[in-house]
């Protein structure tokens, strides 16, 4: 009869003997995916280090390993959540949060990767890796005050890194800070003087500045170097427009829908060159078509509306002015032109509204200073997306 010392002493036995044997089956498996990864076989690898964490789903290192392999086959979505299990298991495992943030990044979930790669940078304050790539997680996730912040110093210590002191100047524009934008473009058209578009970012940035007839210059330069460049002929006719050179800004509108018959905003400027110069039908043709194309243009609303209301239209004129309303609140002119409106209707309670509204809004404007709008927002909705170099330039590492 076994004593039961000794059955204990035999469970002992068989219990270190499984737990060895799955730790040299461990140990044999977490080789096995090392060397299939090694050898370039990574779908297998991948399933090599899924096998790894199924039997110890607490190996930090393992899901760390796994989240590089699945950025190998690009597969970022669960590259991303390995990354995570990884950091749950140990905050403190070396690059992780870098790794993280590029998964994230090359997914284009720029938002998502910004506190990684916060993170990364605290871990390593003297990381120019990480630096970048939180800038250009902030360029993507349009913050670009906080872009210019972390792109400006990397973009020093590499001037000859052409693409990222574009997306740093570009970062400039549009968080409206015009006088580090000019500085960026002036520079970047120093060393490739006859890039047309270089002209036209030099000219945005001036524009921005209120420096209008400088402003002209580099769109004349632009036009001049590249004549079907994209929006240039748009933006030198806005310029015109601006300054209130409407024979000049027609011909710069024309030549634009020449190139491009869809351009809304050229359509949109055309017709109100005609209302200006009193051809209210011209300019309901042009603003027509320009609305068939895009029906969101503050500028044909405001001036359809004012056209039918001098024509007695009241019907069209409200459905207009009331959508220039909605689309800018702020603006005075669409209000003055409303209360007009319910003035001629015999609505003297909704015209008293409207003109105290366009008055107070009219004499804000007037206290800050307000200028024409720039032309950031007329030539593209938003900046240029990353490039596919800038999303890719960069490994997991392991």
């Amino acid at each position: 009869m076994t004593s039961p010392a000794r059955s204990l002493a035999t469970g002992a036995l068989v219990l270190l003997f499984a737990s060895a044997f799955a730790s040299a089956l461990q140990a044999q498996t977490t080789s096995e995916a090392v060397a299939l990864e090694q050898r370039g076989e990574l779908a297998k690898a991948a399933q090599a280090w899924r096998a790894v964490v199924a039997h110890n789903p607490n190996d930090a290192a393992a899901f760390a390993s796994l989240g590089v392999v699945l950025s190998k086959l690009q597969k970022y979505a669960e590259a991303a959540s390995a990354y995570r299990k990884a950091l749950a298991l140990n905050p403190k495992l070396p690059g992780i949060e870098l790794n993280l943030g590029l998964a994230e990044f090359k997914q284009g979930d720029f938002a998502a990767a910004v506190p990684a790669f916060r993170a990364a940078l605290a871990a390593d304050p003297s990381s120019s890796q990480a630096q970048t790539l939180l800038g250009l997680s902030y360029y993507g996730a349009k913050q670009f005050a906080l872009a210019v912040q972390y792109l400006e110093p990397v973009a020093k210590a590499e001037p000859e890194n052409a693409e990222l002191q574009q997306t740093l100047a570009q970062s400039c524009l549009w968080a409206k800070n015009y006088s580090c934008a000019l500085e960026h473009f002036r520079e970047l058209a120093e060393h490739n003087p006859d890039s047309a578009e270089a002209h036209i970012l030099t000219g945005e940035a001036l524009d921005g500045l209120g420096k209008t007839q400088e402003a002209i210059g580099e769109f004349e330069a632009a036009v001049k170097t590249s004549p079907r460049q994209p929006n240039a002929h748009f933006g030198l006719g806005y310029l015109y427009w601006k300054s209130q050179r409407y024979d000049r800004a027609r011909q710069e509108f024309e030549t634009q829908v020449a190139l491009d018959p869809t351009d809304a905003q050229a359509l949109a400027y055309l017709g109100d060159i005609e209302w200006k110069n009193d051809h209210p039908e011209a300019a309901l043709s042009f603003l027509k078509r320009a609305a068939k194309i895009d029906n969101s243009l503050r500028i044909i609303q405001v001036d359809l509306g004012t056209i039918y209301l001098q024509q007695k239209n009241y019907d069209p004129a409200k459905a207009a002015l009331l959508r220039a309303v909605a689309l800018a609140p702020q603006e005075p002119d669409a209000h003055y032109q409303l209360g007009r409106l319910y003035r001629a209707l015999g609505n003297e309670a909704g015209a008293k509204h409207e003109l105290h509204q366009a008055q107070e809004l009219h004499q804000a404007q007037e206290l800050h200073q307000k200028t024409d709008e720039s032309l950031v927002g007329k030539l593209s909705a938003s900046p240029p997306a990353l490039s596919p170099s800038n999303k890719n330039n960069e490994e997991e590492k392991q």
